[in-house]
């Protein structure tokens, strides 16, 4: 069975780092984007980041453009997300998901209707 699990999470002051992990298994990657979605408190789901399967191609939200960095290591089916200089607004649940499509590995997608595997998410909280 084609599971993601995110690790990582946890709480943080205003200006520090973290590092989210998210361990894929049961299923072929290499040909799959990822990505990183989350969901603010009372907010909708929304696109941070992503990876294309080749690992080569990378995009992300205007808002943690510069501060996030997303890589992978297809070895260990293994793909990251590194937080730097956070913010009380990056506070949400971080949730990695796998695209519907596997045609490309050179391709990546960002609309949530484009990824059909999905973590549990992992809670990222940065205080003021």
């Amino acid at each position: 069975q084609v599971s993601l699990v995110e690790s990582g999470g946890g709480l943080v002051q205003a200006g520090g780092s973290l590092s989210l992990s998210c361990a894929a298994s049961g299923g072929t990657y290499n040909w799959y984007s990822i990505a990183w979605f989350r969901q603010p408190p009372r907010k909708p789901r929304e696109f941070v980041a992503v990876v294309s399967g080749s690992g080569t191609h990378t995009f992300y939200a205007d808002s943690v453009k510069g501060r996030f960095t997303i890589s992978r290591d297809s070895a260990k089916d293994t793909i990251y997300l590194q937080a730097n200089s956070l913010k009380p607004e990056d506070t949400a649940v971080y949730t990695c998901a796998r695209d519907r499509f596997g045609y490309d590995s050179n391709q990546y997608y960002t609309r949530t209707s484009d990824f059909d595997v999905w973590g549990q998410g992992t809670q990222v909280t940065v205080s003021s």
